[in-house]
């Protein structure tokens, strides 16, 4: 738990809230119910000029920071530094299964929502959560460089792409069914005690639920599993709403109301996503592409002007070497 001399109070930089979350990234949500599970007071803050940063979410306290790109993540560091461990109650006799319950959510479940939000769907959700607050020239370099990060952590190519697609969603399925099996009815999965297990699989279902879209294939598969859904919003409506029991985050939780996407309700899922809609162009978008078109076509014509010109003078050169030899 958290270290007696720790007078100056933690502070979690993490990226904006949206869809009805405190934080809306995958990455923070976690670390956010991690530290509402360990009742530890923290002030929430959000980092809108580095969205492409992996060192977010980081944990302040004093001179004291954890960093996500430490350690195996802020989780880890806060446990391996003796700040705050919510792991050391776990029974020794169910330790084996409990690290490869957690290496298969942040493996098997964590390159599924990878997929999801850079390449297997719009954009969409990972434009709101990383790169609305930035100019749209900017916010699309940005997204092309993360997805093709993406890509190569997953270790997607041309050739492979329909391969990898079926392996990711068919371990999700596995992992997921593993996983309702193994919490059945339960409040947390091991002896009604919350753990880092409970926060990250915790984190990675909110974000699926309420950030993926409609036509999300990983999404409709968590939703056939209705111990998982439940275990999802019990929690979330004991820790993570408005006016709930644990009220020690110096940082009032995040009002879902207030943010500019409806809010999903369980009564409004569905198991079978929605058919994916065509992507409309935008007017920027319109104008850059005939931006586009009109400097090629531009460029074309001065290339076919110049090998025009060298071929011509090309031609000069020779009559003249003709005319030389003649004359001799």
């Amino acid at each position: 738990m958290e270290k007696e001399n720790n007078e100056e109070g933690f502070v979690l930089v993490a990226r904006k809230p949206c869809f009805g979350l405190p934080t809306a990234c995958p990455s923070s949500l976690p670390v956010y119910i991690y530290l509402r599970f360990a009742n530890v007071p923290f002030d929430l803050r959000f980092n809108l000029l580095h969205p492409d940063s992996d060192q977010i979410p980081y944990v302040e306290s004093g001179a004291y920071v954890a960093y996500n790109n430490e350690k195996c993540g802020v989780i880890e560091s806060l446990k391996e530094d003796g700040i705050v461990d919510l792991d050391s109650g776990v029974p020794s006799q169910t330790i084996p299964e409990w690290l490869s319950t957690k290496a298969m959510i942040t493996s098997w479940l964590g390159e599924a929502v990878l997929y999801e939000l850079w390449v297997g769907s719009d954009g969409s959700a990972a434009d709101k959560i990383y790169f609305s607050d930035l100019p749209w020239p900017i916010g699309t370099i940005l997204h092309f460089k993360q997805t093709l990060g993406a890509k190569q952590v997953l270790g997607i190519t041309k050739l492979n792409a329909e391969r990898r697609e079926d392996e990711i969603y068919r371990r999700a399925t596995m992992a997921y069914e593993a996983l309702s099996t193994m919490l059945g009815e339960q409040k947390f999965f091991v002896e009604n005690k919350s753990t880092s297990l409970d926060a990250v699989f915790l984190g990675h279902t909110l974000f699926t639920l309420h950030a993926l879209p409609d036509t999300s294939v990983l999404r409709s598969k968590l939703l056939k599993h209705s111990n998982l859904v439940r275990y999802s919003e019990n929690l979330k409506m004991e820790f993570l709403e408005v006016g709930s029991s644990s009220s020690s985050v110096s940082q009032p939780p995040f009002e879902p109301s207030s943010s500019s996407t409806p809010r999903r309700t369980p009564s409004s899922w569905r198991s079978n996503p929605k058919p994916k809609p065509k992507k409309e162009k935008t007017e920027e978008e319109k104008t850059f592409r005939r931006r586009a078109k009109y400097f090629l076509a531009t460029q074309l014509v001065a290339v076919v002007i110049f090998l025009s010109i060298l071929g011509g003078s090309d031609e000069v050169d020779v009559e003249d070497d003709n005319d030389l030899d003649y004359d001799a």
